[in-house]
């Protein structure tokens, strides 16, 4: 590891962050461009979740979007398509430092989140880091060795069933992080996605005030400033500021004022 690089002192700084009770703020990146990351990484942002969920990102595409983020304060996460932990193995080897599940709904979803990430006897992932220790500037056993208290077992609460199993959830061991969905916890609840619906608000504030009664992190969605400063308030320690294509969209409109149709 190089003297003097963001990873200098700890391998993951969203780790570093938490332990010294900072909030971090990131965004989704849908867009396979080495060079969104590379402007997103001259920003004050922490942290990016690359989407292989719902972006048109492959395998390729996540690799070199990780590793665009050497050398920076960018921490790269990956969210995969399907909660298994065969999904995750790839992502983790190209150098992810985290992995975010989809429907962390029931705790068998959140334990195959904890022990996807990390290795045996702690969990069940294989052996293959052979780009993700190029990536930290480590030798691969140097790298094992770190990886289980530094890579992130990341899920997601984003349907409306995760009320009546959000205690156990949370519970789990080695779950790091669960951010709230507001999107597909309000259409899962039948309300098209509309996440400021009172029910849906209702819902939320359920979910948020059993993982602040945890030792998970909480995550969620903030897409404005006073949001940010609200959610941080709250407890929240990673806060999702926009996506790559919105903070685009709302660029253009900043400076055009809307003039252009």
């Amino acid at each position: 590891m190089v003297e003097g690089t963001p990873e200098a002192s700890r391998l993951n700084r969203l780790r570093q962050m938490w332990d010294e009770g900072r909030t971090a703020l990131g965004v989704i990146a849908t867009i396979p461009s080495v060079q969104v990351v590379q402007a997103l990484a001259q920003t004050p942002l922490d942290f990016i979740v690359i989407d292989m969920e719902h972006g048109a990102i492959d395998a390729g595409a996540a690799h070199a979007m990780i590793v665009a983020t050497s050398g920076t304060r960018l921490v790269p996460l990956v969210r995969i398509a399907a909660s298994t932990g065969w999904h995750a193995k790839l992502p983790l080897d190209l150098g992810a430092m985290g992995i975010c599940f989809p429907m962390t709904t029931q705790i068998q979803d959140a334990q195959t989140a904890a022990r996807s990430v990390r290795y045996p006897p702690n969990g069940d992932r294989f052996w293959g880091p052979f780009y993700a220790s190029m990536r930290y500037g480590l030798s691969m056993r140097e790298y094992q060795d770190m990886a289980d208290k530094e890579v992130l077992a990341i899920g997601t609460v984003e349907h409306i069933d995760s009320l009546a199993t959000i205690n156990e959830v949370v519970a789990t061991r080695g779950l790091d992080l669960l951010f709230i969905g507001p999107g597909d916890l309000a259409t899962s609840m039948g309300l098209g996605g509309r996440s400021d619906h009172p029910e849906v608000q209702a819902a939320m504030m359920a979910l948020e005030t059993a993982i602040l009664g945890s030792s998970v992190h909480l995550g969620g969605v903030a897409l404005s400033a006073d949001r940010v400063s609200q959610m941080m308030a709250r407890g929240y320690k990673a806060l999702i500021v926009g996506f790559d294509w919105s903070l685009l969209q709302k660029g253009v409109v900043s400076v055009t004022g809307g003039a252009l149709r």
